[in-house]
């Protein structure tokens, strides 16, 4: 069955997001996604907070900026949630708006080479290993966790172009597609992880998570132009969705035919009613989805 969630947007101010998550919680959402958008709202104090608020709905962060972050503060970080909150946190590493990272004086020269080495690094702190590396970024010096995750944790990685589609192949547990990508980007993107998987001698299954921007409601078509003209997506062919519950579920299906194996509903960032939106999601929509 495909997976389903529902982007929390951080346009939002973070006391909505109580109750927010208290919805996707009651009404049986599977997932909850939260940004690390510069300078809206931290990735890991939003999914603690979460998480905490709920029993069951996971709650992934998509993405946290690596060049932001030491990567043994982000083990920590992962492995403490893992341990309060078993199976229901989903972390996403990704290179970050470069814009953004400029603006903080952490813009790496090779965004590429950072992250590969941020993965490395992290994925083999959260499965309990000792480390000492000396990268072009990462360095560390016989470091290990305390209190690493009791079972295994998949690290995904997000991405956009065919470099780091391959590398998320050969180094992330999954991979997080935008909300810009069509069911043939998904494809594009599908083939370029298995190459990097194959080139890195790893077969084991790389789950596709896929944002959907969607909207719905009154006004919805109107919404949902304005947002892809903003970001600069007005002409992009079989990007976002708007309409009822059966169209909505069109287009997950479409993305889930292409190789999607989790479609993520981001509402525009003038939802009206975000709680509404979750209910729809949960409620509408997942019942067309299979």
């Amino acid at each position: 069955m495909t997976g389903l969630g529902v982007v929390f947007r951080p346009q939002l101010p973070p006391e909505r997001l109580r109750a927010v998550a208290r919805v996707a919680d009651d009404v049986g959402l599977e997932e909850l996604w939260l940004w690390e958008d510069c300078f809206l709202e931290g990735g890991i104090s939003t999914a603690a907070a979460a998480l905490a608020w709920t029993e069951r709905v996971r709650v992934g962060v998509g993405l946290l900026p690596v060049p932001l972050r030491n990567v043994a503060l982000t083990a920590m970080e992962a492995a403490s949630l893992h341990r309060m909150f078993p199976g229901r946190a989903t972390l996403v590493v990704g290179h970050g708006v470069q814009d953004w990272m400029g603006q903080v004086g952490a813009r790496a020269a090779s965004p590429l080479t950072l992250l590969g080495e941020h993965l490395d690094a992290l994925r083999a702190l959260l499965r309990g290993e000792r480390l000492t590396v000396r990268g072009r970024y990462v360095s560390l010096d016989d470091v290990a966790l305390d209190w690493p995750p009791e079972r295994a944790v998949p690290v995904l990685a997000g991405a956009t172009g065919p470099r780091t589609l391959r590398l998320s192949g050969a180094k992330a547990d999954g991979t997080l597609l935008t909300a810009a990508t069509s069911a043939d980007g998904v494809r594009q993107a599908r083939q370029l992880i298995d190459e990097g998987a194959k080139q890195a001698g790893r077969s084991e299954p790389h789950p596709l998570v896929v944002y959907l921007l969607a909207a719905t409601g009154a006004g919805a078509e109107a919404r949902l132009r304005a947002e892809l003209a903003a970001e600069g997506l007005e002409s992009a062919s079989g990007v976002g969705v708007a309409g009822d519950a059966a169209a909505v579920a069109a287009a997950v299906r479409r993305l889930a035919e292409a190789g999607a194996d989790t479609v993520v509903l981001q509402p525009t960032g003038d939802e009206p009613d975000p709680e509404g939106f979750v209910r729809f999601a949960a409620e509408e929509v997942r019942p067309l989805v299979v």
